[in-house]
């Protein structure tokens, strides 16, 4: 095919399957992808900058709504990291709950990752079960923190939320239904002929290619690579309640089912060690109002891989920098990749299997002023500039 012939399929930033703004450009030959490109920031909210403006208290709530759905993996990342700036231990309670949740959230996940991908399969049987099931981990979420989404569980130096026995009791009720339900859920995406159609074989990726790619999460677990933060790096409650690594060898969409649907299998295991061993004792700790000049990492097990949080204090009661590391921008790369290739109507299923989340992805905006060289705007010319544009003639 020439280059005048070559045709190019623009998908987003609307679209029907885009359950968030991006915008994909794929070439194909007939209906073989040739090439793929994205085009990234469409969800983009200035979060990163906002947190410059607010105290290292206050930032913990704006940070958790970089995702809904990992709103509690990104206030525990920023709490860890702002811990180890200030020097302040956490009481084991507030660790072990801090834990509990973290594994609610990505039973929560799964779940909701499991319809969302049946959906774009065609298999809406499986979409409206899979969320159904779903309401229950989030009832007991809300039981707990009193939210559905946004839980609010931390705080710096610990956790404003107890488990008493009552507690206890409904959540590990769920998880006898939840499991009943999983081993349900894992005999379909292995056995279901015209599932299966649209997973195996499908988008394969080596171990080699998911290294090269810097793949994280239970997408790199798929391809054999074994890698996991609560693992290889403990944090909060994880170096008493180990997880087990799930990994697969084949790398294609099946196995990505496979692997996360066999996660949630050791979520309630650490879920029903966590609630038979809590400790007793605080819930937080003292935490001092400025932190000491310095700079610090924090990094968390994501439902979708690696979280990176990198924080630097000036001294002052408000941070002098905040960057955020999403795991749907290390694993955006293997979709491009990995559907060249394809035929067209796999590219859905590609993009799902990396359980792709777009607001936490986008951290900036470049304005392009015809070929000049790039500059850095401060707070304040970013904000004239919005009066100037909306005030104007646009």
């Amino acid at each position: 095919m020439t280059e005048t012939e070559k045709f190019s399929i623009p998908i987003g930033p609307q679209h029907p399957a885009l359950k968030e703004p991006e915008h994909f450009v794929f070439s194909v030959d007939g209906e073989m992808v040739t090439s793929a490109s994205v085009r990234l920031g469409y969800a983009h909210r200035g979060i990163e900058k906002s947190t410059e403006n607010r105290n290292w208290a206050q930032n913990l709530y704006l940070l958790e709504r970089i995702c809904g759905i990992c709103s509690h993996t990104h206030a525990l990342t920023y709490c860890l990291g702002v811990e180890k700036l200030a020097g302040v231990e956490i009481p084991p309670r507030a660790n072990a709950i801090r834990t509990l949740v973290a594994e609610m959230e990505r039973v929560h996940s799964h779940l909701l990752w499991l319809g969302v991908a049946a959906h774009e399969a065609g298999f809406d049987t499986l979409f409206m079960y899979s969320w159904r099931d779903r309401e229950t981990i989030m009832d007991l979420l809300e039981q707990l923190t009193g939210n559905r989404v946004n839980y609010s569980a931390n705080v710096l130096g610990g956790v404003k939320f107890d488990v008493d026995e009552e507690l206890a009791g409904a959540i590990l009720d769920g998880l006898d239904y939840l499991e009943k339900r999983t081993y349900h859920y894992l005999d379909v995406v292995t056995t279901d002929a015209a599932f299966l159609q649209r997973t195996r074989g499908v988008g394969v990726m080596s171990a080699e290619r998911a290294e090269r790619l810097g793949v994280v999460g239970p997408t790199a677990r798929a391809s054999s690579v074994a890698r996991d933060v609560r693992i290889d790096a403990p944090y909060a409650g994880y170096d008493e309640y180990v997880p087990n690594l799930i990994g697969h060898t084949t790398g294609d969409l099946e196995a990505r089912f496979e692997v996360r649907i066999k996660e949630l299998f050791e979520s309630y295991r650490l879920i029903r060690e966590i609630l038979a061993t809590i400790p007793e004792g605080e819930l937080t700790s003292r935490m001092p109002r400025r932190i000491k000049a310095n700079e610090a990492f924090s990094r968390v097990e994501a439902p979708r891989g690696e979280v990176f949080y990198y924080l630097r204090s000036n001294g002052s009661d408000k941070p002098d920098r905040i960057k955020v590391r999403t795991p749907t921008l290390c694993n955006m790369a293997s979709v491009l990749t990995l559907v060249i290739g394809q035929q067209l109507a796999d590219i859905p299923m590609i993009l799902v299997g990396v359980d792709p989340c777009f607001s936490c992805n986008d951290r900036m905006v470049a304005i392009n002023r015809g070929g000049r060289s790039e500059e850095v705007w401060t707070w304040e010319r970013l904000r004239q500039y919005g009066i100037d544009y909306y005030g104007g003639s646009h």
